[in-house]
């Protein structure tokens, strides 16, 4: 959970700006496409810009980049017991 690493202001733009970003998408989007505006989002917030604007962008900025592919995000377990 993250809400005990933000302020409330900073909480509550960042929820404003999630569903200002997939507001386009039928239902608010897919669960996937929701998480790769979030994880935008929140990069953005750890790096102390956390006013709307930024926060919508770096969501936008997410979703603009070529989803990573799950193995590319899975660890390498060749060798695994």
């Amino acid at each position: 959970m993250i809400a005990g690493h933000y302020d409330r202001r900073t909480m509550a733009a960042m929820e404003v700006a999630l569903d200002r970003v997939c507001e386009r998408w039928p239902n608010g989007g897919t669960h996937e496409l929701r998480k790769r505006a979030a994880r935008g989002i929140i990069r953005c917030a750890n790096t102390a810009h956390t006013s709307l604007d930024a926060l919508i962008e770096a969501g936008e900025h997410a979703l603009a980049q070529p989803p990573r592919s799950q193995k590319a995000t899975q660890p390498d377990r060749v060798g695994a017991a």
